[in-house]
């Protein structure tokens, strides 16, 4: 599996050995402040733990996985909330486009922005649907207490993921809204570091929509058969329900990702060519074979939003086919004590 990372670049740590592929540069230089961030990403999904530390390496829930890095900025560079938005949003549309057309079959975005960039993001979301792709985007991180869902997890057809704390309730910075689909370990997750080799603890829905890019990798590597609204029906089917028994909130959307699960048990995979969401079905611009038309399916069924935060029954264990989990702190994934001691804020 390829999985397309659109994050502010991607450093040649040694867990990442034999697993990046050539990417592209679509910053023109303007990268804003947090360079080569998506080291973090990518070695949650693809880290082979074999670093210069050896046990004491970073490990990805994928390591299987190969990752496309796709360099942006996260509009950092500039002070005005604005012209932030437009910086991303500029990077996003050829990024995202890109990754339509490369062999990469899910794609991981980590960057956000407040405004949503108009009908060419939009219209690069559709395209890359229609290519067969599978998106997953953060929610977004804020300390403020309204805190919605930021772009581009707010456009139809991009699948919103959120941040879980260690108890399995919602991160507290982890954006709220109807826009969050799914929710993915989010708090010290253990990876490579960014700026220097190692260990590192990353919290956020950056790392968390890593989480569940990398979870669908495993999936799509099992069934290689099904569309990319297969392999999303059965995350959403198998995800960690909340416990108040909604079948979503604005917290966690409709739960926690499962890969141990959806791996052993994923049901019915629906359709292959019906999107399993509602959001496309009422966008002027859905185009056939991207879940226009009647007859789209929800999980289960789809309830009315349940706005008070909750707990999951988080389920995140060993994968498939030997391949060894992520490490991350108890309960939500399994760390190492040694690999505890050496990680760094």
């Amino acid at each position: 599996m390829i999985v397309a990372v659109i994050d502010t670049g991607v450093r040649e740590v040694p867990e990442l050995a034999g697993r990046l592929l050539e990417g592209k540069d679509f910053t023109d230089g303007v990268a804003g402040e947090h360079d080569e961030a998506g080291t973090t990403a990518a070695a949650v999904i693809a880290g082979t733990g074999k670093g210069a530390g050896g046990r004491e390496s970073a490990y990805g829930l994928a390591p299987g996985a190969k990752i496309l890095p796709l360099k942006v900025s996260d509009g950092t560079e500039t002070p005005d909330s604005g012209e932030r938005s437009i910086a991303v949003n500029s990077d996003l549309v050829p990024a995202i486009r890109y990754a339509a057309d490369s062999e990469a079959k899910i794609i991981s975005i980590s960057v956000t922005a407040i405004l949503s960039g108009g009908g060419a993001v939009n219209e690069a979301v559709i395209y890359a649907l229609s290519k067969g792709k599978l998106i997953f985007a953060a929610v977004g991180d804020s300390e403020f207490p309204k805190r919605p869902v930021k772009n581009p997890a707010a456009i139809p057809g991009v699948t919103g993921v959120a941040a879980l704390r260690k108890d399995a309730t919602a991160l507290k910075s982890s954006a709220v809204g109807p826009e969050v689909t799914l929710s993915a370990p989010g708090e010290d997750v253990l990876s490579a570091c960014a700026e220097h080799e190692g260990l590192c603890t990353t919290s956020g829905t950056a790392v968390a929509t890593a989480v569940t890019a990398a979870s669908a990798a495993l999936i799509w590597a099992k069934h290689p058969d099904w569309t990319n609204y297969q392999v999303l029906r059965v995350l959403l089917n198998t995800a960690g329900a909340p416990k108040s028994g909604a079948v979503r909130n604005d917290y966690v959307g409709y739960g926690a990702v499962r890969p141990r699960i959806a791996l052993k048990t994923p049901g019915d995979s629906g359709p292959a060519d019906t999107y399993p969401l509602p959001d496309l079905v009422e966008t002027p611009d859905a185009q056939p074979g991207v879940g226009s038309g009647a007859g789209a399916t929800t999980p289960a069924a789809f309830a009315e939003t349940d706005h008070r935060g909750t707990a999951f029954l988080v389920s995140l264990g060993v994968c498939a086919a030997g391949l060894i989990c992520l490490a991350v702190a108890v309960p939500l994934l399994i760390a190492d004590r040694r690999r505890t001691g050496l990680s760094r804020p």
